[in-house]
C-alpha cells in the first residue's frame, strides 16, 4: 500500500514539473501589443508589416502616418500600444525602442448573406487578421556582455 502511495506522488511531482517547463519566460526589454480580429485582409496587413520590421520605434510612426493604406491605422495603434506598454509597465525609455518582431496571422473569415434579385443570395467574405507586435530595448544588449 505504501508503494503505491509513492508511485502516485511521483507521477503527480512530474506533471507539476511538466508543467513548470511549458512556462514561457517574459525578457524584461520587450514589451508587446497584440490586436485580434481586425478586419482587413492578411495579405493587405503584411505588406506593411515588412515595411517596419527591424526600424525603430519613432521611424515607425513617422513611416505609418505618411503611407497612404488603410492597414497603416490599426499596425499605428498597436506600436503605439506596445511602447505605452513598455514605458509605463516596464520603465523603458521609447528614444530605445526597436521592433523586433512583427507577425500577422489569419483570422476567421466573417460569412454575411447579401439578398439579389429573384429571390437569390450572394456571399461575403470578411476576412480577418491577428497582428503582434514585439518592441525590444537596446540599450541594454551593450551591458549584457559585462553581468553574464
Amino acid at each position: 500500500m505504501i508503494n503505491l502511495i509513492n508511485l502516485i506522488k511521483k507521477k503527480i511531482k512530474g506533471k507539476e514539473e511538466k508543467k513548470e517547463i511549458k512556462k514561457r519566460k517574459k525578457n524584461p526589454h520587450q514589451a508587446s501589443a497584440s490586436g485580434q480580429y481586425i478586419y482587413m485582409s492578411a495579405d493587405k496587413a503584411r505588406r506593411i508589416i515588412d515595411l517596419i520590421r527591424g526600424l525603430s520605434y519613432k521611424e515607425t510612426l513617422m513611416i505609418l502616418e505618411l503611407m497612404p493604406y488603410r492597414a497603416c491605422y490599426p499596425i499605428f495603434k498597436l506600436v503605439y500600444s506596445a511602447a505605452a506598454n513598455a514605458s509605463h509597465n516596464m520603465g523603458l525609455n521609447e528614444a530605445y525602442l526597436f521592433i523586433i518582431k512583427a507577425e500577422v496571422n489569419e483570422g476567421a473569415t466573417m460569412k454575411k448573406w447579401k439578398p439579389r434579385a429573384r429571390g437569390r443570395s450572394y456571399l461575403i467574405k470578411r476576412p480577418t487578421c491577428h497582428i503582434s507586435i514585439v518592441l525590444e530595448d537596446i540599450s541594454y544588449e551593450e551591458y549584457e556582455d559585462f553581468f553574464i
